[in-house]
C-alpha cells in the first residue's frame, strides 16, 4: 500500500469524522450542562468506532473476494471511466443538495432545539450513572451508525479502496482500524480540550453545536462532493490521463 493510497484513506477518514455521528452528536455530548462526563463520550465514540469497524470488515471480506475474481474488470478502462463519471455525479449531487432552502429548512430547527438528537443527550446525561444511562448511550451510538449506513460515502469507498491494493487480510483489518480511529479523532481532540480548558471552551463548543445544526445539509453535500472529487482523481490517475507522480517531482 503506498503513499498516495494511504494519504487518500486519512483524507477520507477525516471526511468521515465530520458526520452526525462522529462530531455532531460528540459535541452535543460535550455541551451538555454541568461536569464533563469523558468516560460517557469516550463509551460513545468508542462504540461508534467498534461498529464501523465490523462493517467495514464484513464489507472488506465481501469486496475482496469480488475483487479477487474480477480484477481485470477494476483495472480496465471501462470500470475506471465508470469510477469516474460516478465521482461527476456524485460532485454533481453534493452541489443540488445545498440549496437556500436546505440550509433554511436547517436554520429552523436549530432554532427549535436540535430536536430529537438533544433529546436523546438531555435524557442520556441527567439519567446519573446507571444501566439505563449506558445502555442509553450505546443506543444512541448504534442508531447514530444505523442511520449513517445509506450515508457513509467515504467509508465505502475506503473499503472499496482497501479492497482492490489486495495487500492481504491482516494488513487491510489493520488498516481499517486505523481509519476508524482516525476517523473519531477530532471528537477525541475536543474532548481533551473541553476536559483541559472547560470554561474557555464551553463558548466556542456551543456556537460549534449550533452551527453543525444549522450546517448538517451543507455539511452532507461537502462529504459527498470531496468523495466524487477523490474517486474521480483516482480514476483520472489509473487511466493515465495525467502523470499526478510526474507533476509532483
Amino acid at each position: 500500500m503506498d503513499a498516495g493510497t494511504l494519504g487518500t484513506l486519512v483524507v477520507l477518514a477525516l471526511v468521515d469524522s465530520t458526520s452526525f455521528g462522529t462530531l455532531l452528536i460528540p459535541v452535543w455530548l460535550l455541551t451538555a450542562p454541568g461536569r464533563v462526563r469523558a468516560g460517557r463520550v469516550v463509551g460513545y465514540l468508542a462504540t461508534v468506532a467498534a461498529a464501523y469497524f465490523l462493517v467495514g470488515v464484513l464489507l472488506y471480506l465481501g469486496l475482496s473476494a469480488i475483487v479477487t475474481r474480477t480484477r481485470a474488470v477494476w483495472d480496465s478502462p471501462g470500470f475506471l471511466i465508470a469510477v469516474l463519471m460516478l465521482g461527476i455525479v456524485l460532485m454533481a449531487v453534493s452541489w443540488l443538495m445545498d440549496t437556500k432552502k436546505a440550509r433554511a429548512r436547517a436554520a429552523e430547527r436549530a432554532a427549535a432545539g436540535g430536536g430529537r438528537i438533544l433529546n436523546w443527550r438531555n435524557r442520556i446525561m441527567e439519567d446519573g450513572r446507571t444501566r439505563g444511562a449506558t445502555l442509553g448511550l450505546v443506543s444512541l451510538a448504534l442508531v447514530a451508525v444505523v442511520l449513517e449506513l445509506a450515508t457513509m460515502v467515504p467509508y465505502l469507498a475506503a473499503i472499496g479502496i482497501v479492497a482492490a491494493t489486495g495487500v492481504g487480510p491482516g494488513l487491510s483489518v489493520v488498516t481499517i482500524a486505523g481509519y476508524c480511529v482516525v476517523m473519531v479523532l477530532p471528537a477525541l481532540v475536543l474532548l481533551v480540550g473541553r476536559m483541559v480548558a472547560h470554561d474557555a471552551l464551553e463558548g466556542p463548543l456551543t456556537r460549534l453545536d449550533r452551527w453543525l445544526t444549522r450546517s448538517a445539509q451543507a455539511t452532507t453535500a461537502w462529504i459527498i462532493g470531496i468523495v466524487g472529487f477523490l474517486l474521480a482523481v483516482n480514476a483520472v490517475a489509473n487511466l493515465g490521463w495525467v502523470d499526478i507522480g510526474a507533476g509532483a517531482s
